[in-house]
């Protein structure tokens, strides 16, 4: 079994007690998995799923290309992202 390192800014995300801002949170996190900061900051306010980017990223993908693969895209004239209605 193989361990993936991540490099940390700062202290780890996890504080102890209930989280208390969950975008923060998320920035966090996506920060420790060499996301940018300025792609950490527009994730951490989307409805993308931050579990599976970070999975993505665990499995050798790029944290850019995680991030095209995993965020909705808006269908012009409807209003709603790629699923189904």
């Amino acid at each position: 079994m193989t361990t993936t390192q991540h490099s940390r800014l700062g202290p780890p995300c996890q504080a102890p007690g209930p989280p208390v801002d969950v975008v923060a949170w998320r920035r966090c996190r996506l920060l420790e998995h060499s996301f940018g900061p300025a792609l950490a900051d527009t994730l951490a306010h989307d409805r993308t799923d931050l579990h599976r980017l970070l999975a993505l990223v665990d499995a050798g993908c790029p944290p850019e290309l995680a991030a095209q693969i995993l965020t909705p895209v808006d269908l012009p004239g409807t209003g709603t992202s790629g699923g189904m209605p």
